[in-house]
C-alpha cells in the first residue's frame, strides 16, 4: 500500500475500533441506563436507518462534484458530535437528534472511504485494499466491543460517557488522517474531481447501466439474507428453536468474527484470479449451506450439543461468506463505474446496503414473530440460491476486465509479448 492508502486504513481501523465500544451496548444503554424504554431503544436504532437512508441518495453526487476528502471530513464531525451527544443526553429529544447526527455521520463516511480506496488503488490492487479495510473493520469492532464491555457497567451511566467519548475522539482522529491525505490520480479516476456539469445526470446514468442495477439487485438479496438476519430473524430462531442460551450466542456472534478475522487472506489468494460473479455464486452456495445447517438445529432438540455445533457452523460459514465478498463486491462496484461517478456509485451501493438492512430485520423479526419458522427458513435458503443464480447472470453482462482484472492484465500482458517477439522476428 501507498502512504495515503496507509493512512486511509489506519484512520479507518482506528473509527471501527471506536465503534466497537458502543455498538453491542446501544439498545442496553437507551432502554436501561437511560431508563427509556424498550421502545424508544428500538425507534433510536431505525432512526440510525432512516438518517442514513435521507443523506446517501445526495452524498454521491457531493462526492464527484467536491472530492472525497472535505465530505470525509464533515462526516467525521457529524458522528462524532452524535456519538458524544448520545453518551451525554438524558431525554428522548436529544437521543434522537445524537443518533440522527451519528446515523448520518457514518452514512456518509462509508462511501467517502469507498471512493478514496479506489483512487488509492488500482483495478489489479483493489481486491486487496478493500479485503484489508474490511479485515480491519471486523478487528477493529471486535476489539473495541471486548474491551467495551470490560469498561461498561449498567448501574454507572458514566462508564457509558466514557465509551461514546472514546468512540467520538476515534471518529475525529479519521477525520484528520483522511483531511492529510494526499490522493494521487489513480487511472481509474483520472479525472477525480469532475466539473459541475461533469457530474450532472448521475443518477440517470446509473440506472441506465444495466450490470450496475443487476449488481445493486444481488446486494439487495446478499445484505437481506446475512446482515439483515444476525439481530433479528437468526437471533430469535437460535435461541427459540435450537433454544441456545444468550451466551451462546454471543459465542456464535464471535465465530463468525472469527472466521473474517482468521480467514480474510486465506480466502483472499484463493479467490483472486477467479471470475467475480462465480466468487458471489459460491457464496450463495456456501450460505445455502449455512441456513440448511440452521434449520437442521431446531430438528434434533433432543441432541444439544450437536445443534448448538450446527447454528455456530452457521455464523462460521456466514463470515467466511463475507471474507469472499469483501475483495470482490466494492472493487467491481468501482471497475463499473465511470470515472466521473465513482462516488455516484458507491453512495448507490450503499444506500442499496442500508435498505436491506432496514427491511431485512424487520422481515425477519416479524416472521419470528410470528412463530413462522419454517416459513422463515425457506425464505433465507431460497434467497441464498438467488445470490447464486443473480451472480450467474450478472457475471454473462460483465467484460472480461470487470469480472477478472488480474486475468485481463495477464492477457494483456501476453499480447504484448507476442507483439515484442514478432517484433524482433
Amino acid at each position: 500500500m501507498g502512504a495515503a492508502l496507509r493512512r486511509i486504513q489506519l484512520g479507518n481501523a482506528l473509527s471501527a475500533f471506536g465503534n466497537g465500544f458502543t455498538v453491542p451496548f446501544l439498545f442496553i444503554y437507551v432502554s436501561q441506563v437511560r431508563d427509556l424504554g424498550a421502545g424508544t431503544a428500538g425507534m433510536v436504532l431505525m432512526t440510525f436507518a432512516v438518517s442514513a437512508l435521507v443523506v446517501l441518495p445526495f452524498v454521491g453526487r457531493v462526492i464527484d462534484r467536491r472530492g472525497p476528502l472535505p465530505v470525509a471530513v464533515v462526516g467525521t464531525v457529524s458522528a462524532a458530535v452524535g456519538s458524544m451527544g448520545m453518551g451525554l443526553a438524558s431525554s428522548e429529544s436529544l437521543v434522537f437528534a445524537a443518533a440522527a447526527a451519528l446515523g448520518a455521520g457514518i452514512a456518509v463516511i462509508q462511501p467517502t472511504l469507498a471512493t478514496m480506496i479506489v483512487w488509492c488503488s488500482t483495478p489489479t490492487t483493489r481486491s486487496r485494499a478493500f479485503a484489508m479495510q474490511f479485515f480491519l473493520n471486523n478487528l477493529g469492532l471486535g476489539l473495541g466491543g471486548l474491551l467495551g464491555g470490560q469498561l461498561v457497567d449498567t448501574s454507572d451511566p458514566g462508564s457509558f460517557v466514557r465509551l461514546f467519548a472514546i468512540e467520538s475522539v476515534m471518529f475525529l482522529v479519521l477525520g484528520a488522517a483522511v483531511a492529510t491525505v494526499r490522493l494521487p490520480q489513480a487511472p481509474k479516476v483520472e479525472d477525480a474531481v469532475p466539473t459541475d456539469e461533469g457530474a450532472k445526470g448521475g443518477w440517470r446514468t446509473l440506472l441506465g447501466d444495466r450490470a450496475m442495477v443487476q449488481l445493486c439487485v444481488l446486494g439487495f438479496v446478499m445484505f437481506f439474507a446475512c446482515y439483515g438476519q444476525f439481530e433479528s430473524g437468526l437471533a430469535a430462531f437460535a435461541v427459540e428453536v435450537t433454544r441456545i442460551s444468550p451466551a451462546t450466542l454471543g459465542i456464535a456472534l464471535a465465530a463468525n468474527t472469527a472466521a473474517i478475522v482468521l480467514a480474510q487472506f486465506v480466502v483472499l489468494k484463493l479467490v483472486e484470479g477467479h471470475r467475480r460473479s462465480r466468487v458471489m455464486a459460491l457464496v450463495g452456495v456456501i450460505w445455502t449451506v449455512a441456513w440448511v445447517a440452521a434449520g437442521v438445529s431446531g430438528l434434533i432438540p433432543g441432541a444439544h450439543g450437536v445443534a448448538t455445533a450446527l447454528l455456530i457452523s452457521t455464523y462460521a460459514l456466514f463470515g467466511i461468506g463475507e471474507s469472499m465478498l469483501s475483495p470482490t463486491v466494492a472493487p467491481l462496484v468501482a471497475d463499473l463505474a465511470p470515472a466521473r461517478l465513482v462516488g455516484q456509485y458507491n453512495s448507490a451501493f450503499a444506500l442499496v446496503k442500508q435498505l436491506a438492512l432496514a427491511v431485512g430485520p424487520a422481515v425477519g423479526g416479524l416472521m419470528a414473530g410470528g412463530g413462522l419458522y419454517v416459513a422463515y427458513i425457506v425464505m433465507v435458503i431460497a434467497c441464498s440460491l438467488g445470490i447464486t443464480a443473480l451472480a450467474l447472470r450478472l457475471g454473462r453482462r460483465l467484460t472480461p476486465a470487470q469480472d477478472n482484472p488480474l486475468l485481463a492484465k495477464a492477457q494483456r500482458r501476453a499480447k504484448a509479448a507476442e507483439e515484442r517477439t514478432a517484433v524482433h522476428a
